[in-house]
């Protein structure tokens, strides 16, 4: 089986202004490029089809009304409701991603979830192995 390459993100443009921030990652997050502060996800971009084409708030229900009452562009995305979403189809677009990359600069407390948060598992050990190095004596 042959795959694609697949294409850089062409929304990547809207970190730059998080690139000289020591506390700033940029990750992948599925099909997104995310864009985390303090180990915290604060905005994912995709440039795929609708509903994956724009950038993403990610954020908790209860800030939903402020935050789109702060940036009119947007709204609960479709399939992932519990984030906020502006279209790149939508005329302001540009102007909002850079508005919310500049309010997740200065650390609007809106914006943002908890990282990943799992643990790194042990690895089981076998019937054979021992806790506990055996002593020589």
């Amino acid at each position: 089986m042959i795959r694609k390459k697949k294409k850089p993100n062409s929304l990547l443009w809207l970190f730059e202004p998080l690139e000289d921030d020591t506390r700033y990652l940029c990750k992948r997050f599925f099909s997104f490029e995310a864009a985390y502060l303090d180990g915290r996800l604060c905005l994912a971009v995709v440039d795929r089809g609708e509903p994956w084409n724009g950038m993403m708030a990610c954020t908790s229900r209860e800030h939903h009304a402020s935050l789109r009452a702060e940036f009119r562009a947007l709204e609960p995305h479709p399939v992932l409701g519990k984030w906020l979403y502006v279209s790149q189809l939508h005329p302001e677009f540009e102007a909002a991603a850079v508005e919310l990359v500049a309010a997740a600069r200065k650390r609007d407390p809106r914006l943002g979830i908890e990282g990943d948060v799992r643990k790194k598992r042990r690895k089981k050990r076998t019937a054979g192995q021992s806790r506990r190095k055996k002593r020589r004596g």
